[in-house]
């Protein structure tokens, strides 16, 4: 009787411990089930605010410009907040940002709120939005332009090596740090560099409607707080993402409570990038490495 009254009571508690199992278990995929479809749906059937965020060095993105295009012909999306914090990056990429957000402003109101930096192409960026928003200690301006490079033909002459190269044209690949960086090719880059710099000065006398000498006066290269940014009229008003719902509330009457949606970016190299972009493929991998062309950046080489 003892020896079944044992196996009585094991098989009880056995039978107690399954269960538990099963209920957890029944609950992880109930979770999981949610989780996804939340994911997935986005507050499907529903109105919501929009919102992009542009972290890092700007360069052109074919897969972030196609989520935009999405975001401006959802009409579900009433508005779209633009999330800034960067040093900035190439022009074509600032350029290009800039130009597919006065598209989607085409189709609802886009409003840009400044991190802790959004200079050169970052602030590039700020302009296509129909309102500025930037933190009092929010650094922004820089407007300008810069192409770098060095002369290391004095480095090569102590180690004994002497670069050849056989030319179409004196001025082919210059800037070039395997050979003097001659009078001639220097003024032939500043006139690249001075156009784009035209560009950018034109971009911000029409967006924060400025004369053009009043802009010239501001696009020296320094930066600006957010606070001397708008003094300056190159950012409408301090504030951060709760200030520019309610400027939306008020001047479009896009509804406050409306959830806030993050755009999805669509890549197929989502595991490498988040690698290269993540802590370990910044110490790895300078960002300089990836910029092609001139650039507009603040600092490039802290970042």
């Amino acid at each position: 009787m003892p020896f079944e009254t044992d196996q009585y009571i094991d098989r009880r508690r056995l039978k107690r411990g399954l269960t538990i199992w099963r209920v957890v278990a029944i609950l992880a995929v109930v979770g999981l089930v949610v989780v996804t479809v939340g994911r997935n749906i986005d507050f499907r059937g529903t109105d919501y605010v929009a919102r992009l965020s542009v972290f890092g060095v700007i360069v052109d993105d074919r897969e972030r410009l196609a989520a935009l295009r999405r975001v401006a012909e959802d009409d579900r999306a009433k508005a779209l907040i633009v999330e800034i914090d960067s040093p900035g990056g190439t022009v074509v990429g600032g350029e290009t940002l800039f130009r597919e957000l006065r598209k989607v402003s085409e189709r609802k109101p886009v409003v840009a709120v400044m991190s802790e930096v959004a200079t050169s192409a970052g602030y590039m960026t700020a302009l296509g939005a129909d309102r500025i928003f930037a933190r009092a200690g929010s650094i922004t301006g820089s407007i300008g332009v810069i192409m770098q490079s060095a002369d290391i033909t004095g480095l090569l002459d102590m180690l004994g090596i002497k670069p050849e190269a056989i030319k179409s044209a004196p001025l082919k690949a210059q800037p070039n740090p395997l050979e003097p960086f001659t009078p001639q090719a220097q003024e032939a880059i500043r006139t690249v560099v001075l156009d784009f710099y035209e560009l950018f000065v034109d971009m911000v006398a029409e967006r924060r409607a400025l004369t053009r000498d009043d802009v010239i006066t501001l696009a020296d290269g320094r930066v600006f707080t957010g606070r001397q940014a708008v003094d300056r009229g190159l950012v409408d008003e301090l504030g951060g993402e709760s200030e520019a719902r309610s400027w939306l509330a008020e001047s479009f009457d896009i509804d406050i409570r409306l959830p806030l949606r993050d755009v999805e970016i669509e890549r197929e190299d989502e595991i490498w990038r988040e690698f290269l972009e993540g802590p370990v493929g910044k110490v790895l991998f300078s960002e300089r490495l990836r910029l092609d062309g001139l650039i507009s950046l603040w600092h490039p080489d802290l970042w």
